[in-house]
C-alpha cells in the first residue's frame, strides 16, 4: 500500500469512516477501469463488482451503482427517475458531479450529493466491491450498505 494515499482515496476513506464501514480500501498496482478487470484482480464474479456510473439526467447527474454483470437500460432509468432523457456524461460532467475521473468514481465523497440508484441484483453477492475515488482503488461493502451510505433507491436498471 502507498505510504500516501490520492486525496480522492482520502476523501472517500473519511466518508466511509463517517458511515461506520469496516471494509478496508484496496490499492492495485495496475488501474481497474472496467468490472472485468477488478473482478480478475479481487478473485471475485463481474457481477459482484458495483459500476458507479455518471449520467446526465436532464442535465443533472444521476449515479447508477449497477453490477457490472449489466448494461443500464438509459430508457427504463429515464422513466424510473421522471426524467426526459438520461445518457452518458461526459469525462467533464462526471469530474464536476464527483471530483472523481471515470474508472474511479466511488459511491461517495462527492462535492455534493449525487442522486443515487442502486441496482437490485447486487444483492445477490454477499460481498460487494466499489470504486474508492481512484482507478487503482476499491473497497468491500454489501449492497445494503451501498443503500444506506448513498442514500440510494434500489431499481432494476435493465429489462
Amino acid at each position: 500500500m502507498p505510504e500516501k494515499l490520492h486525496p480522492n482515496v482520502e476523501k472517500v476513506a473519511a466518508v466511509l469512516a463517517e458511515h461506520g464501514v469496516t471494509g478496508e480500501i484496496v490499492v492495485f498496482s495496475e488501474a481497474t477501469p472496467t468490472a472485468a478487470t477488478a473482478a480478475a484482480q479481487l478473485g471475485c464474479e463481474v457481477g459482484a463488482i458495483a459500476n458507479s456510473l455518471i449520467f446526465d439526467a436532464d442535465g443533472e447527474p444521476l449515479l447508477v451503482l449497477t453490477s457490472g454483470a449489466h448494461r443500464v437500460d438509459t430508457g427504463l432509468i429515464a422513466t424510473t427517475v421522471g426524467a426526459s432523457a438520461v445518457r452518458r456524461a461526459t469525462p467533464e460532467f462526471v469530474r464536476a458531479a464527483t471530483g472523481q475521473a471515470i474508472g474511479g468514481v466511488a459511491p461517495v465523497g462527492h462535492p455534493a450529493p449525487v442522486r443515487t440508484l442502486v441496482d437490485t441484483w447486487l444483492s445477490r453477492h454477499d460481498v460487494v466491491w466499489a470504486a474508492a475515488g481512484h482507478p487503482h482503488t476499491v473497497f468491500p461493502t454489501s449492497y445494503e450498505e451501498l443503500i444506506r451510505i448513498t442514500g440510494g433507491t434500489p431499481v432494476e436498471v435493465e429489462r
